[in-house]
């Protein structure tokens, strides 16, 4: 199991019942649970429907401390519509003797964020599920809205020009922890690893097949079309060609101790949705991955993840 299986991002925690009675069992116990917000009132208040319990999370427990000034503000207003995690921190009653349920993202934050610093390490495997997409990275929610940062470089092996390439905004995926920051409370992760070695792709393909290939980059010697996330080959130049063009390809060779797969485009084809992840890897830790080939003739490609100092 991925080492965030306790505290999982917004949106991928099982459903449970939230009557009342569930709810005076969370108070004790103070389990995580999870509800779309309804609204926002005037006041910040998020306000949420709990089984027919109103339930309600004041502005200053709707986001962990960590998170200030503006961003702390659209932290809070763009929970509406979202699945959003909380404890029961009481049970009340309004005017007219209807219960309230007093909640607390932050809690859940907090609790999360202390088990991460304390137990996280580079190479752990996580659960995610990505927030938001710039040209730069993937925001990535590691557990109960924790956000953390997946560079564009750390995405594939083959080259992409922006994370939309790879995933969706509410996509959940998997990740690893590339570095851990516990003084700023920042997790950075990588993703490449988790999708396979160089053999572990090529080993899919066959010299003499025709398949689907995505074109990634245009040179005056040929185009180096992708196969998988983390596999490309090289076919002659042909013209009309883009990056990001769907295109049939036949393979001529394969060769890993040059680590190199020789194609040749038959055509353009027709736009096609991303096909869903295939990985190689599902939980535990990391602690050195090499992408080459056993028998490579050059220096070896690897990733060493480094535990971060105390």
């Amino acid at each position: 199991m991925p080492e965030n299986k306790l505290y999982l991002p917004e949106g991928l925690r099982p459903p449970v019942p939230l009557a009342l009675d569930h709810l005076r069992e969370a108070l004790e116990t103070g389990d995580i649970l999870e509800a779309p917000v309804q609204r926002c009132g005037v006041d910040h208040t998020l306000l949420l429907n709990l089984g027919g319990v109103q339930g309600r999370i004041p502005r200053e427990e709707a986001v962990a401390p960590w998170i200030s000034g503006a961003d702390r503000d659209i932290a809070v207003l763009s929970r509406v519509g979202k699945p959003t995690c909380f404890t029961v921190t009481a049970l009340e009653s309004d005017g007219k003797g209807a219960p309230v349920a007093l909640l607390s993202r932050r809690a859940a934050q907090e609790r999360a964020m202390a088990y991460f610093l304390e137990r996280l390490e580079p190479g752990a495997v996580l659960t995610g599920r990505v927030t938001r997409l710039e040209s730069f990275g993937a925001f990535v929610d590691v557990g109960c809205g924790i956000v953390a940062m997946l560079p564009i470089e750390h995405i594939s092996v083959s080259r992409i020009s922006h994370p939309r390439e790879r995933f969706q905004e509410g996509q959940k995926i998997l990740t690893a922890v590339w570095s851990l920051d516990r003084e700023a409370r920042r997790i950075t992760l990588t993703h490449r690893e988790l999708l396979g070695t160089w053999m572990d792709n090529a080993s899919r393909f066959r010299p003499g097949e025709t398949v689907r290939g995505v074109v990634r980059t245009v040179k005056d010697y040929g185009s180096f079309i992708e196969l998988a996330p983390n596999l490309s080959g090289l076919a002659d130049a042909k013209e009309r060609l883009s990056p990001g063009d769907g295109v049939s390809v036949y393979i001529k060779s394969i060769r890993p101790e040059r680590m190199k797969i020789k194609l040749q485009v038959i055509e353009k084809l027709p736009p096609a949705p991303p096909e869903p992840m295939q990985y190689q890897i599902t939980d535990g830790k990391l602690e050195r991955w090499v992408y080459s080939p056993p028998n490579y003739e050059k220096p070896v490609v690897e990733t060493v993840f480094t535990a971060p100092s105390p």
